[in-house]
C-alpha cells in the first residue's frame, strides 16, 4: 500500500512514523485476531533515535481506533512527551517501563494481553504445560510472577522484572501473560505461539491428561522454531501477512 494517501505528519521523523504505524497496525492485527479487552492492555514500543522514548495506545480508545497519529509518546516513567489528546492507562506502563529502561534494545517491543485461554493458564498452578506442538517451541523461554494487585506500583514494575530473569516470556499469575521482544514481529510472534499454546492446552484438559513431551525434543522444537529463525523473518514475514490482511480491509491505522 502506498503511503501517499497518509502522509507523514512534519514534525514527526521518519524513523518515528515508521514506528508509529508499524505498532498501529499491530493493534488494529490484535483486534483482528480477538485479542482486545474493551478499552485495556497494552502493546508498547521503542521510539527509534529516542532513547528513553516510547510508544503507548491512548487511554480510552478502542484497539479499532488506533492509529499513528494518535499513539502517544512517554518517557520511561511513563509521562507524555510532548501534547496528546489522551492520556494512558496508568496501569499501562509500570512494569513496561522497567522492561524497557532495564533490558534496552532487548526489549525493543513489550505486549500484555488479557486472552481468555492466556489468562486461564496464567490461573492455573501448573501454568504452561509443554505437551503441544506450539508450546514446545516456547520450552525454557517463559517465566513467572506472583499476583500482587493492579500493577500501578513502580516497585511491582522492578519485581517483575527480576521474575522475568531475561526470559522473553512472562507470565503473571492470575493476570496474563507479557512477552517482550527485540523487535515488534518478535513480540507477536511469541504472543501469538503462546495464545495458541494455551488454547491447544485448555482443549487437551478438557479431553484428559497431556501426553509428555521429551525434553531433548523440547530443545530440537525451539532450535528448529521458524518462529525465531532470521532466515524466514524470525517472525517479521508473519507479522507482515497480517498487516497485509489489515491493509486489505482498513487501512486507516496509518494516518
Amino acid at each position: 500500500m502506498s503511503d501517499a494517501a497518509y502522509p507523514r505528519p512534519k514534525h514527526i521523523a521518519p524513523e518515528e512514523w515508521q514506528a508509529r504505524t508499524e505498532l498501529a497496525a499491530c493493534y488494529r492485527i490484535f483486534d483482528r485476531l480477538g485479542w482486545t479487552e474493551l478499552i485495556y492492555n497494552h502493546i508498547s514500543l521503542r521510539v527509534p533515535g529516542e532513547p528513553g522514548h516510547f510508544l503507548l495506545n491512548p487511554f480510552g480508545l478502542h484497539y479499532s481506533e488506533v492509529c499513528a497519529s494518535n499513539l502517544v509518546k512517554v518517557d520511561v516513567r511513563g509521562h507524555i512527551v510532548g501534547a496528546s489528546d489522551w492520556p494512558i492507562n496508568p496501569a499501562g506502563f509500570t512494569f513496561h517501563g522497567a522492561i524497557h529502561e532495564t533490558l534496552g534494545e532487548d526489549a525493543h517491543c513489550v505486549m500484555h494481553v488479557h486472552t481468555t485461554p492466556t489468562m486461564a493458564v496464567c490461573c492455573s498452578d501448573e501454568g504452561l504445560s509443554f505437551t503441544n506442538f506450539y508450546a514446545a517451541q516456547l520450552w525454557g523461554k517463559v517465566a513467572y510472577h506472583e499476583f500482587e494487585g493492579i500493577t500501578v506500583h513502580l516497585d511491582e514494575g522492578r519485581r517483575i522484572l527480576a521474575s522475568a530473569g531475561g526470559k522473553p516470556v512472562l507470565l503473571l499469575r492470575n493476570h496474563g501473560p507479557v512477552t517482550i521482544g527485540f523487535s515488534l514481529a518478535n513480540a507477536f510472534s511469541l504472543m501469538w505461539l503462546l495464545n495458541r499454546a494455551c488454547e491447544v492446552q485448555l482443549a487437551t484438559l478438557a479431553m484428559g491428561r497431556p501426553r509428555a513431551i521429551a525434553v531433548p525434543v523440547l530443545e530440537g522444537c525451539v532450535r528448529d522454531s521458524l518462529n525465531f529463525n532470521p532466515k524466514f523473518g524470525a517472525g517479521q514475514d508473519a507479522f507482515d501477512a497480517m498487516r497485509r490482511l489489515v491493509d486489505r480491509t482498513d487501512p486507516s491505522y496509518r494516518r
